[in-house]
C-alpha cells in the first residue's frame, strides 16, 4: 500500500561542488525529490503531477547535514537518508535495488536487471533508473555501461563522473570530444 501523500513540501537549495542541489522532503523529513537546479522546471512539474495541490515551500531542510556530511568525503551519509519515490511497482524494485551498490563500486545496467529478477529487461531497467527521483540517495549514477563505460545520468555525465570519483569507484575514462 503505497505512503499517504505528504500535506507540505520543503525545497532545500544546498551549494555543492557539482551545482545546486534541489532537496525536497516532507514534514516527516522524508526526501521525495532531489535534483540539480539546473533541472529545476522539470523536477516542479514532476512534483506538481506527483503531488497535486502539495504546497512547494523554499527553506532549510532537515536533511541538509546528511548532504553536506556527503559532499565533504563521508560518502556513506546517505545511506541512512529516509526517502519515499513516487513511481511503478517495478521502478520501486529497481530504486530500492540501487539502493544495494554500496559507495565505490558500480554495476551494470544488465547487472542491475538480474538483481531485481529481470535479467532480459535491461532497457527497461535503464529507464526506471533514469526516472529515479531521489538520486544520490537511490545512487543511480553508480550504474554504469556494460563496458564500464560511463551512460547517461539525468544531471549530466560530468556530475556522474565527479560523484563516482568522490566515491573511490573505478570505470573507463573517456577522453573529452
Amino acid at each position: 500500500m503505497p505512503a499517504a501523500p505528504p500535506e507540505t513540501l520543503t525545497l532545500d537549495r544546498m551549494a555543492t561542488p557539482i551545482g545546486v542541489a534541489l532537496v525536497v522532503t516532507d514534514a516527516q523529513g522524508v526526501l521525495r525529490a532531489f535534483n540539480w537546479a539546473d533541472y529545476e522546471d522539470a523536477m516542479r512539474r514532476w512534483i506538481a503531477r506527483r503531488y497535486p495541490g502539495v504546497p512547494l515551500a523554499e527553506g532549510e531542510g532537515p536533511l541538509r547535514a546528511a548532504f553536506d556530511r556527503y559532499f565533504a568525503g563521508d560518502v556513506d551519509a546517505l545511506s541512512a537518508v529516509p526517502w519515499e519515490g513516487v513511481g511503478t511497482a517495478f521502478q520501486q524494485q529497481v530504486w530500492r535495488a540501487l539502493c544495494d551498490i554500496p559507495p565505490g563500486q558500480t554495476i551494470s545496467y544488465a547487472e542491475l536487471a538480474r538483481r531485481v529478477g529481470r535479467p532480459t529487461a535491461v532497457r527497461a531497467v535503464g529507464l526506471a533508473n533514469g526516472s529515479n527521483p531521489v538520486a544520490l540517495v537511490a545512487p543511480c549514477h553508480r550504474v554504469i555501461g556494460s563496458n564500464g563505460a560511463l551512460t547517461g545520468y539525468g544531471g549530466g555525465l560530468p556530475r556522474k563522473r565527479w560523484l563516482l570519483e568522490h566515491e573511490g569507484a573505478a570505470f573507463k575514462r573517456q577522453r573529452a570530444a
